[in-house]
Order: structure tokens, then C-alpha cells, then sequence
């Protein structure tokens, strides 16, 4: 059976005909309880089964070139279930230094509680995952475009270590999402999104996601029926309506991130630029290898002279906001919110510093977006 584009499959794959009345859109089905006797297979909102549940599964597979994947109630329910469906006392994690926060903090503060050893690299190079690997290795854990400095990892490279290695390899997807970096494809086992990103994209749904192979997947649904992470039909529905737009939207997000990158780092009150579609970038002829474009997502310095909070209270349009990935501008100070629970000495050894900030590049006219930073931009 021919695949379907990119842009056929986000609007078509997995929706659920409307059999009784020929609705355009997948009816929503709310019940959390359904028949036991006679039945191939016994529904319930937490085995991740019901049928807005399974829409959300075939598109995401569908885009990911996976076999299976399974929706999640937030992107930190889907790390931790597929971290813990791998894991267990006694073994040891590899992570990539530069990580979401909040991956950083679940590490940080549980693993120890369960027995779990961990150690993050200390680079971004193949070799810096190899060194950490130990006997009782059974997982490396990495993220690319990182968060938030935007550098790349090299994700076959990873993959094919870790396949060598026999261990699991997983990948938070959620900056480029499927539309800009197909993972699997790389070689990578599971890949894991925030689908409160990207995937969902207008600030209105909370959600996570995992995808992969169908025999890992499955063990990932196994943990998550007893850590009942599942995600609620009503949010599927939200999140499929979202989806079938990813492609255009991403789309967008990509040129307007690129236009603005290439005007911010001509200015000289900006210090420094982090975007892998910029030539300067130093991974960015590996971003071109592995990606299918550059992401919305940009971080810049500001100049040493200059005050973060004051350059945040003076834009009119762009949002200081927590989240990222909707169809509005947003920016943040990683300092004080994604990265705030690492110490200052922590944030400064990965490149975190006080007057970087990061922006979440919308679907605006990007004139008006770059019209808005430079206004702000002021001694």
C-alpha cells in the first residue's frame, strides 16, 4: 500500500469515520467504561486503547515511520513511563549533558530513590556517550535540537552505538518534531515528544507521546497502565484537530525562524545567535544530514550590558510565557524557568547564562516578529 505524504498523513490518518451521521471530524468518545464479555479486546481510558486514544497513536506512527505509538497525559508522564519501563534497580542510564529541566530534575531527584545509577556526558560528541557506558548500561537518553541551547546530536551515530552496545537508545523529538527530524529512521528506538509542543501547538492541550518500535511500545503501555499517565479522549480529540495542521504549521515556524536567526545575529546588541539553520552554527552541516528542516526554536544572548527582564517588559507583542511551540510568539529566561532548579554553577557549565533567552518563533509575519525584537532592544 502506497504511504502517504506528510501532509495527507496529518490530516487523514487515523481518523475515525463517522459512520452514523458522516461527520467530517473523528466523533469523540467519552466513555471510560466498555464491554467485557465476547470481546477481542477490553477497553479502558488507562490501557491506552480507547478509540481518540488509538487515532492519536496511528497518526503519530504514521509520521515517525514507527510502528506503534501510545498519547500520553504530558511529556514528562511519557519520559518517565518509557525511562522506568527500561529501567530498573541496579542499572544505569547514559544521558546527553543537555536535556529539558525537567528531565534533568526527574533524574536528579528520583533515580537515586529507586536504585537507579545515571551519569550525563560531558559533550555532545559520540564519544562523550561512550565514555559514560558501563556494564550495567541499559539505556542512553538524548535530545536534538537540545534544550535550550539548540545544538545537535548526532543521532545515527548514537543509535548505532547503542545498538552495538546492545542497550535502548531514546530521543525527546519534541523541538523538531516528526516534520523536521524522523529519528527512528536514524536508528533510534523510542522516540518521545511533548505534545503539548508542537504536536498540540496552540497552547490549549497538555500531552505527551511515544513512538517506536511495536514490541517496546508495549512495554512502555505496560508501565503506563499502572503509573496511569493516559491521556483523556476529550484532549485527543483536541490533540488530533491540532495535528492535522502540524505540517503547515511547522512549515511556517521553520522560515520564520530562519529570517529572524539571520537578522538577530547581524545586531550588536546581540552577543550570540543559536540557531542550527544558521551557517555559523557549528553542527550545522549535521543538522542538514539529519534534519528535514531547522525548527522554530531559536536562543540569543543578549550583550552583557544589557537586562533580560528589562528587554522581556518592553516587548509588545512576543509573550514572556512558560511554554513554547504555539502559534504565537513566546520567549523565556531559562535561567528562571525551564533550567531555574539547577544551581547557578550547573546552568553555567552547560552555557545557561542569566541573559539567554529563548524564543519560541510563532506563525506571525515574521517582519513583525523581528519589528517587536528590535524595538525592545534598547540600552
Amino acid at each position: 500500500m502506497k504511504k502517504n505524504g506528510t501532509h495527507t498523513a496529518c490530516v487523514h490518518e487515523g481518523q475515525i469515520k463517522d459512520k452514523q451521521f458522516g461527520g467530517a471530524v473523528s466523533p469523540i468518545y467519552l466513555a471510560t467504561s466498555y464491554p467485557f464479555l465476547d470481546v477481542q479486546e477490553k477497553r479502558y481510558p488507562r490501557y491506552f486503547n480507547t478509540p481518540n486514544q488509538e487515532v492519536i497513536a496511528e497518526k503519530l506512527a504514521a509520521l515517525e515511520n514507527a510502528e506503534a505509538a501510545l498519547p500520553f497525559s504530558s511529556g514528562m508522564a511519557a519520559i518517565s513511563t518509557s525511562l522506568f519501563a527500561f529501567l530498573e534497580r541496579g542499572d544505569h542510564v547514559v544521558f546527553q549533558n543537555e536535556i529539558y529541566g525537567g528531565s534533568h530534575h526527574l533524574v536528579q531527584e528520583e533515580f537515586s530513590k529507586y536504585g537507579i545509577e545515571y551519569s550525563f556526558t560531558k559533550g555532545m560528541e559520540i564519544s562523550d556517550f561512550k565514555n559514560e557506558i558501563r556494564k550495567n548500561t541499559k539505556v542512553i537518553y538524548l535530545e536534538t535540537p537540545s534544550n535550550p541551547l539548540l545544538n545537535i546530536t548526532d543521532v545515527r551515530g548514537v543509535a548505532t552505538l547503542a545498538k552495538e552496545m546492545g542497550l535502548v537508545s531514546m530521543i525527546d523529538n519534541t523541538f523538531a518534531s516528526p516534520i523536521n527530524q524522523t529519528p527512528l529512521d536514524l536508528g533510534v528506538d523510542l522516540v518521545i515528544h511533548s505534545a503539548t509542543k508542537y504536536l498540540g501547538g496552540h497552547s490549549d492541550i497538555s500531552a505527551g507521546a511515544v513512538a517506536g518500535k511495536k514490541e517496546l511500545v508495549e512495554r512502555v503501555m505496560y508501565k503506563g497502565r499502572n503509573f496511569g499517565g493516559n491521556l483523556s479522549d476529550f484532549m485527543c480529540f483536541l490533540l488530533e484537530r491540532s495535528m492535522k495542521t502540524l505540517a503547515l504549521r511547522i512549515e511556517r515556524h521553520n522560515e520564520n525562524a530562519q529570517f529572524v536567526a539571520e537578522n538577530l545575529v547581524q545586531n550588536s546588541l546581540v552577543r550570540k545567535v543559536y540557531y542550527p539553520g544558521l551557517s555559523s552554527h557549528k553542527n550545522h552541516e549535521l543538522a542538514k544530514r539529519q534534519m528535514h528542516g531547522f525548527g522554530g526554536m531559536l536562543s540569543f544572548e543578549l550583550a552583557d550590558d544589557l537586562d533580560a527582564k528589562v528587554f522581556q517588559h518592553n516587548l509588545k507583542m512576543i509573550k514572556p510565557s512558560m511554554s513554547l511551540a504555539g502559534i504565537e510568539s513566546t520567549i523565556i529566561q531559562p535561567s528562571l524557568t525551564s533550567h531555574a532548579l539547577l544551581s547557578q554553577e550547573e546552568r553555567m557549565k552547560i552555557g545557561i547564562s542569566d541573559n539567554l533567552l529563548r524564543l519560541s518563533v510563532g506563525l506571525e509575519n515574521k517582519e513583525d516578529i523581528l519589528e517587536d525584537l528590535m524595538q525592545a532592544l534598547i540600552r
